[in-house]
């Protein structure tokens, strides 16, 4: 089995003719648009309205391969400065879109009976969702050369700034034990059995920022006054309005998350607490503790012994899914294992042009790796029931990209739970999933504290490294309540976590994701094999309806706040054995 995925399929490298082949038709292409935009005022609305989409069918087909291609080099090794080279001359032609696609979508929402016009063409029918959001977000473009100013400067900008931030957190060299590690190989030590590598390892990974932060706070800074001003110069309410409206999600529904989420914290402080006691601590669990493992779960596993135990445990839930994590495995699709300059954490990326996912993961050996792993795959079972949508049809939005995953860990780890052979495994299962759900809760709600902070101060004022660390602290201390020692926190978490110098926001997903895929799973447990059509509909929904809209396929009202307390009271459910198995 390989260790490292093949992009072999994409191209050969950048040398292969193919590339330039591709980068040149790109050229063409956008070329096209540009000429097929200026003649809009004179062009039959359905004609352009069917030219415009098939034209932008083929850039985006061609700036995914390209792109991704280049993206995933980079993401192997961020050393690797010919794919950052290449990576900005896809950009640079691709940003040539933006102008003339901005003149397309104004033409089109202008058109006084658009809908009309595309509910009457068999072709524009397949995107009525993405009309209908056209003629929404409309009144947010700017004009003239505006688009494509944005666009080329967010090269130099916004995307410069996030790739800072990448290459320094994957290449900063990490002091620990009289030797040399990497960041991604320090933060895995989170999970050692061993209290002392635990608490060195953290006091090892704090030590290292001081090498970056100050980079790293201009990084932020830079980002998120960019955000600022673009949503500024559009016309949004705020960066997070801006966010909820890419993410066709109501406000109210993220409110009435948030809101049962208040309600729960106590329950979460609760097992901290426990756990804290259970380790031997007096004053609440010390960060480097978070994921320390209770119970007995001794098993190591490969790559190989990963791939049949995700084959069997899914083969029995969905075997369309079984087969799909065979081929992940025995294809190549997966970069197993952590080394210097490749990036942190875990990722799932669909290769539109393969019609197949490359994973990346930092992949240790242990239970939750494998839970990892889980995660990642259901974002390529999500994107292989989008397959049969258009290509512009397959974009789903933010807030429903955690749904399969999460999903899949749930399938995972009640059958794991189900299967412990005593209640010092059952105990250890149990914890592990309580340190993911305490993630999704406390650490992703601490996370949109902070980031709301940030947005907050940005306009009037720079924040340095001091400043973001009292930020972080300020946030977990309310999120994280008294179930962590307050002297023993994070403060360099927005250091390291890359989804700051990404999409605004990226955090409350995660907890909606979370909570939403738990709400499901809850109703597979009561309908069995019958509910799985109805599971394959709503993630093929994704991409062509809102969150709101998407949940109803299975019945559920999002802006109903005794959904996600409902969610949320099957986490409470596993706090309570947690602390019955732990007291015992």
């Amino acid at each position: 089995m390989n260790e490292r995925w093949n992009l072999d399929p994409l191209y050969r490298g950048f040398a292969d003719p193919a590339f330039e082949a591709d980068l040149n038709a790109l050229k063409a292409e956008v070329a096209r648009f540009g000429e097929f935009a200026a003649a809009l005022p004179k062009t039959e609305p359905t004609a352009g309205l069917r030219r415009g989409i098939e034209l932008e069918e083929r850039i985006t087909d061609l700036a995914n391969k390209l792109g991704e291609f280049a993206s995933l080099r980079q993401s192997a090794d961020s050393r690797d400065s010919e794919a950052g080279s290449q990576m900005g001359r896809v950009m640079a032609v691709y940003s040539g879109l933006a102008a003339p696609d901005a003149a397309f979508r104004d033409w089109a929402a202008k058109l006084p009976d658009l809908m009309e016009l595309v509910e009457g063409d068999p072709f524009l029918k397949d995107y009525r969702f993405l009309f209908s959001k056209i003629q929404k977000s409309s009144r947010y473009l700017l004009s003239g050369q505006g688009e494509t100013i944005m666009a080329r400067m967010s090269l130099s900008g916004g995307s410069a700034w996030s790739d800072l931030q990448q290459h320094l957190t994957s290449t900063v060299p990490v002091s620990y034990r009289g030797g040399t590690t990497n960041l991604s190989a320090i933060r895995n030590l989170a999970y050692d059995p061993d209290p002392t590598v635990r608490k060195e390892a953290y006091e090892a990974e704090l030590a290292c920022y001081d090498r970056i932060k100050d980079a790293v706070a201009f990084a932020l800074n830079s980002i998120k006054l960019e955000t600022i001003t673009d949503c500024d110069l559009r016309g949004y309410a705020s960066p997070l309005d801006r966010t909820l409206q890419n993410a066709d999600m109501e406000k109210a529904t993220l409110e009435a998350m948030l809101s049962a989420m208040d309600e729960y914290l106590p329950k979460f402080w609760q097992y901290l607490k426990v756990k804290a006691k259970a380790l031997g601590h007096k004053n609440g669990l010390p960060w480097y503790d978070l994921f320390a493992p209770m119970g007995k779960s001794s098993t190591k596993f490969t790559a190989e012994t990963a791939r049949d135990y995700l084959v069997e445990q899914f083969a029995s839930f969905n075997p369309e899914e079984a087969e799909m994590i065979a081929h992940a495995f025995d294809d190549a699709w997966i970069d197993f294992y952590p080394r210097d300059g490749k990036a942190g954490g875990a990722f799932c990326a669909y290769v539109e042009a393969l019609e197949q996912s490359r994973i990346l993961t930092n992949f240790d050996g242990m239970f939750g790796d494998v839970v990892t792993l889980a995660h990642e795959l259901g974002h390529a079972y999500h994107n292989h029931c989008l397959r049969p949508h258009r290509t512009l049809n397959r974009d789903y939005s933010i807030p429903l990209a955690e749904t399969a995953s999460t999903f899949n860990e749930c399938v995972v780890m009640a059958s794991a739970i189900q299967k412990a052979a005593d209640d010092a495994e059952k105990l250890a299962l149990i914890e592990s999933q309580l340190q993911d759900a305490t993630q999704i809760i406390c650490d992703i709600y601490s996370r949109y504290r902070f980031e709301t902070r940030v947005f907050e101060n940005r306009e009037e004022k720079f924040m340095d490294a001091d400043t973001l660390c009292d930020f972080m602290l300020t946030a977990q201390k309310e999120c994280y309540g008294d179930g962590l020692d307050p002297d023993c926190l994070h403060p360099y978490m927005w250091v390291c976590k890359s989804h700051y110098y990404g999409p605004t926001f990226y955090n409350f997903p995660y907890a909606f994701g979370g909570l939403f895929a738990r709400g499901l799973y809850a109703q597979y447990e009561k309908e069995g094999a019958s509910f799985i059509p109805k599971y394959k509909k709503l993630l093929y929904t994704t991409s062509v309806a809102t969150a709101e809209d998407t949940a109803k396929v299975a019945g559920i009202d999002l802006t109903d706040k005794n959904f996600w307390r409902g969610a949320l009271q099957t986490i409470a459910e596993q706090i309570d054995l947690f602390c019955r198995l732990a007291e015992a």
